[in-house]
């Protein structure tokens, strides 16, 4: 039997049911879920999809990553909500896939692990299914396994595998609505010019999963747990000196300003800081942030494309203002201007949650 595979929450549980309910069965994963955005997002998934996998002793194939062809598929129901058009027209085509990758293994079942997904309708999936069991002579296998008390198992092998528990169907559309709903930004599809990780995002995440994987093979205990904490992302920084000249500007980490905008001049300065006479901006020359990295940053856009990271920029923060606390920007500039400036800068903080890997 090809088992259709969209994630490791859905599959672990699943496929040990499929285990027990059909010992007969050769299982076979088949990932294939091009719906997932952004791609980081898709390779923390396989990744865990492998892990699981790999413990049941489940062969695992991977379809390709036809991301383009997908949106062409579910183009003009981008609004659609969950449930509906949009998700039968984006099972419809991973059935496709899956039953041609069937009939070319020679089976003649296949089935789906978004059956025991509480987001996704066993209606609707069954419906698609069987359209596919009469075209192409592939059985559709339509096991129930969230009734019964199947939900709230399903729930205890996530805890005891320590799977990773994604908190959106993977769709590009679907999360912004979710988000939307939510009020949340959608700091999943922030990825930052110079690649850098930023805390609580798809790239954290999949460098700790990873990380996890290596302490699994070295046998080593660990926990993954949850912390909240402060985060923060950057939309945009600007600045401009009179009426029309840019000046190359680079904000560290945390920097943020009420209004998004703050006009004035530099004042005065000590040590390495020089003070803005507003929103206590407080500005710092290229040459010697590059002293505070140990590095030899050749220009604003250099250090844009390859900025410290996320941590450093939190410890320089600090070494410049002695407290964990300041959230008043910090703008790196190339030479100090005594002109007139405009500083825009769209920044938030927010509360959030995190997963951190503890070695025990």
């Amino acid at each position: 039997m090809l088992v259709h595979i969209c994630c490791s929450v859905d599959s672990h549980f699943f496929l040990e049911k499929l285990q027990a309910d059909y010992p007969e069965e050769k299982l076979t994963g088949f990932f294939y879920d091009p719906n997932i955005h952004p791609y980081s997002e898709y390779q923390l998934r396989l990744l865990d999809v492998k892990r699981s996998c790999k413990k049941l002793g489940i062969e695992l194939l991977e379809g390709e990553y036809d991301y383009e062809n997908w949106l062409e598929a579910v183009r003009g129901l981008e609004k659609e909500p969950e449930k509906g058009a949009r998700c039968e027209v984006c099972f419809d085509k991973r059935f496709s896939v899956s039953a041609e990758k069937a009939l070319e293994l020679g089976e003649k079942k296949i089935t789906t692990t978004l059956l025991v997904s509480p987001l996704k309708s066993q209606e609707q999936l069954k419906h698609v299914g069987d359209e596919f069991y009469a075209k192409n002579g592939v059985e559709f296998i339509a096991v129930d396994y969230r009734s019964g008390g199947g939900t709230q198992d399903q729930s205890r092998v996530t805890k005891e595998e320590q799977l990773y528990r994604q908190d959106y169907c993977g769709c590009i559309f679907g999360l912004t609505m979710q988000r939307e709903q939510q009020d949340k930004l959608m700091d999943e599809m922030f990825s930052p010019i110079s690649n850098n990780i930023l805390p609580a995002s798809i790239e954290e995440r999949l460098a700790m999963y990873k990380k996890r994987m290596q302490l699994e093979d070295e046998k080593i205990d660990y926990k993954i747990i949850k912390q909240k904490f402060l985060n923060y992302r950057q939309f945009n920084c600007k600045l401009t000196e009179g009426k029309k000249t840019s000046i190359p500007a680079y904000a560290l980490a945390y920097s943020t300003l009420p209004r998004k905008r703050a006009q004035g001049k530099i004042e005065y300065s000590i040590d390495k800081l020089h003070y803005f006479n507003r929103e206590e901006i407080k500005f710092i020359t290229l040459a010697d942030f590059s002293a505070l990295c140990k590095r030899n940053f050749r220009s604003i856009t250099d250090l844009v494309h390859n900025a410290p990271d996320f941590e450093e920029e939190i410890a320089i923060r600090y070494t410049l203002l002695g407290t964990h606390y300041d959230l008043t920007p910090i703008i790196v500039v190339e030479e100090i201007s005594q002109k007139k400036l405009t500083l825009q800068l769209d920044a938030k903080t927010y509360e959030d949650t995190k997963e951190k890997l503890i070695i025990l």
